[in-house]
C-alpha cells in the first residue's frame, strides 16, 4: 500500500530512542524528511545520522528541553525552517513515573504533567500557525492506555494520559475546519530501553522478585507479550499519512486486547 507520504515533512518529538526513534525511522522509510528533539545532544545525533544512511533521506536533530516554552518553540521554528513545511507533529516525548499515591511525591505529579502534557500543549501551540499557513496538517498525540484503563499503581501516568487523551479529541474539533486533523495512539505496555527500569520499579512497590515482576504485563495481555516498538511505529506511520486524514478525534488503543491493570494481574496470581 502506496501511504502517499514521499516527500511530506514530520517533526517527532522524543526521537532519538524507543518509540520515538522508530516513529523516525519508520516515517523516513516511507519517504518522509524528519526532524526530531531530545535532550541529550550526543544519542541524538548519533540517531540522526543512523536513520539518515538508512533511508537517505533528511533528519534533522534538534535539542529541546519540552519543559520549556522556549525551547518547544524553537524546536518547532527549527523544523519548520530546515524542513521547509511542517505536514505533521507525532507528539511522543515524555514519560510519567508509575507509583502509588502515598509513595508519589508532589514533584512526581509535577514531572508526570510537565513533559508528558504540557510538553505536548507547547509543541502544538507553536505548530498550528504554521500548519494554518500551509492549508493544513496532522497530529499524532502517542499518550497511553492509562488513561482509559484506571490503575492505581500508574495512577500519575493515568493522569497525564486522561489529560492528553483529552486534549486531543477537543482540538480535533477546534481545528478541523482549518483541515488540521488530530489522533491519539494510545499503547500498551512497550518493550523500549525504560522497560526495565519499570519492572523494577514495580519489584520495589510490589515487593516481588524481578523476574516474577517481570510477568505482570505479559499475564495481562491475552496475547501473551508486550508490544515492540516498531508495532507501535508502524500504526502512528499510517495514522500520519493522508489516506487517515478523516481519521480526526479518534483514539486507538495498541496493547494486545489489554483489558485489566498490571496490579490485577498481581492479584490474580
Amino acid at each position: 500500500m502506496d501511504l502517499k507520504l514521499e516527500g511530506k515533512t514530520a517533526v517527532v518529538t522524543g526521537g532519538s530512542v524507543g518509540i520515538g526513534k522508530a516513529i523516525a525511522l519508520c516515517l523516513a522509510q516511507e519517504g518522509v524528511d524528519v526532524a526530531i528533539c531530545a535532550r541529550r545532544k550526543d544519542v541524538l545525533d548519533d540517531t540522526a545520522a543512523e536513520i539518515a544512511r538508512a533511508t537517505n533521506r533528511k533528519i534533522v536533530p534538534l535539542v529541546a528541553d519540552l519543559t520549556k516554552t522556549e525551547d518547544a518553540n524553537a524546536f518547532i521554528e527549527g523544523a519548520a525552517e530546515a524542513l521547509g513545511r511542517i505536514d505533521i507533529l507525532v507528539n511522543n516525548a515524555g514519560a510519567a513515573a508509575g507509583g502509588t499515591l502515598e509513595s508519589l511525591t508532589d514533584d512526581d505529579w509535577e514531572a508526570a504533567l510537565a513533559l508528558k502534557f504540557f510538553g505536548y500543549v507547547r509543541c502544538t501551540r507553536a505548530v498550528v500557525p504554521y500548519m494554518k499557513k500551509q492549508g493544513g496538517g496532522r497530529v499524532v498525540n502517542l499518550i497511553g492506555n492509562d488513561g482509559v484503563k484506571p490503575s492505581y499503581w500508574e495512577v500519575a501516568p493515568g493522569a497525564a494520559n486522561a489529560a492528553g487523551q483529552n486534549l486531543t479529541m477537543s482540538l480535533a474539533g477546534q481545528y478541523g475546519p482549518d483541515n488540521i486533523t488530530f489522533a491519539a495512539v494510545n499503547p500498551g505496555p512497550v518493550r523500549t530501553e525504560r522497560w526495565d527500569g519499570l519492572v523494577k520499579a514495580m519489584s520495589r512497590d510490589m515487593k516481588l522478585p524481578f523476574d516474577e515482576a517481570n510477568q505482570l504485563a505479559p499475564r495481562s495481555i491475552p496475547l501473551g507479550r508486550i508490544a515492540e516498538t516498531e508495532e507501535v511505529a508502524q500504526l502512528v506511520t499510517y495514522l500520519a499519512s493522508p489516506l487517515a486524514h478523516f481519521v480526526n478525534g479518534t483514539m486507538i488503543e495498541i496493547d494486545g486486547g489489554q483489558q485489566k491493570p498490571l496490579m490485577d494481574a498481581y492479584r490474580d496470581g
